[in-house]
């Protein structure tokens, strides 16, 4: 048996799914038995739904074998440094650096973008492991490996939810620069496409199959020189290789990117997330403080497109 009293971070959401991250090597259908069963108790009652939301405070006994319970909770230390452009006691927003991975992955990529986090908040005191039942710093997008720039982290629970609310919403904009293989006829234009992802790559159809989401892609040309544009691109969704795969798709795949269409002889091909706005209109919460708030980085591939270019 297990007495745990629940802290900010765990408060305001299921009791099945406070149970299932406190528990990870619990099977479901022991955890959902357990419930019938009268193995787990808030406040002193027995609870028989797992949709029960909890609150700060409460105080849960959990019934079920001890080989079910961690007793410790661990994060891998990583020495990385964060280029850190903003930071306040809810969030951070990191400028991540192309070639790094953000989540561990199946091949066991050392010092991804979270740990760095995790270790960055563990040395300045705001995040302990131990002390923390379900809840780890998170990051609230993600990019892929050689894609640089902004992503969000959340350092509590309430903030996490929250900025994952206004990501889904579309009231967080993402803004990307790259580097685009030939001349645009349409110099601003927003592409639909409908997605569906594979192992190592995605394809692109007109129209919807049962495994694909639909995804919405606006670009704006900046810069033209040679045969090559500079793009600035706003996600309307965000998918997996979705600039990626939609530039291709309309023969102006980023310049050396070769999964996706380019014949340029450079294999590493430059996109950033380079701008993050803030637009939402205040709803009375802790963090209304960030309505309206911008964040930009500059690019150094930009730079060089436009001291080519005079």
């Amino acid at each position: 048996m297990r007495e745990v009293t629940i802290n900010q971070n765990d408060a305001n959401q299921r009791l099945d799914k406070f149970i299932t991250k406190f528990m990870p090597s619990l099977p479901k259908g022991m955890l959902y038995k357990g419930f019938r069963k009268n193995c787990v108790k808030v406040n002193g009652k027995h609870i028989k739904s797992g949709e029960y939301m909890l609150c700060e405070g409460d105080v849960l006994n959990l019934y079920f074998k001890d080989e079910f319970f961690e007793e410790e909770r661990y994060f891998i230390p990583s020495d990385a440094e964060l280029d850190i452009v903003y930071e306040d006691g809810n969030i951070l927003i990191i400028n991540k650096p192309r070639g790094m991975v953000v989540h561990s992955d199946d091949k066991g990529t050392a010092d991804t973008l979270i740990d760095a986090v995790k270790s960055y908040l563990y040395r300045s005191g705001e995040f302990n492991p131990k002390s923390e039942h379900s809840f780890s710093p998170s990051l609230c997008n993600r990019l892929d490996r050689n894609t640089s720039g902004l992503i969000i982290a959340a350092k509590n629970a309430p903030v996490l939810r929250f900025i994952n609310e206004k990501i889904k919403s579309r009231e967080i904009k993402k803004l990307y620069l790259c580097e685009a293989e030939g001349i645009f006829d349409k110099k601003e234009d927003t592409l639909l496409s409908n997605l569906t992802r594979y192992e190592k790559h995605v394809k692109l159809t007109d129209s919807k199959t049962e495994a694909s989401k639909q995804i919405c892609t606006k670009y704006k040309v900046i810069a033209e020189k040679n045969s090559t544009s500079l793009l600035e691109i706003e996600l309307i969704t965000g998918r997996t290789h979705q600039i990626r795969a939609q530039l291709g798709a309309i023969s102006h795949p980023l310049l050396g990117d070769a999964k996706y269409g380019s014949k340029a002889k450079q294999r590493l091909y430059n996109l950033c997330s380079y701008k993050l706005i803030f637009d939402f209109l205040p709803s009375d919460t802790p963090f209304d403080y960030l309505c309206g708030k911008e964040f930009s980085i500059s690019c150094d591939f930009e730079k060089k497109f436009f001291s080519q270019n005079s």
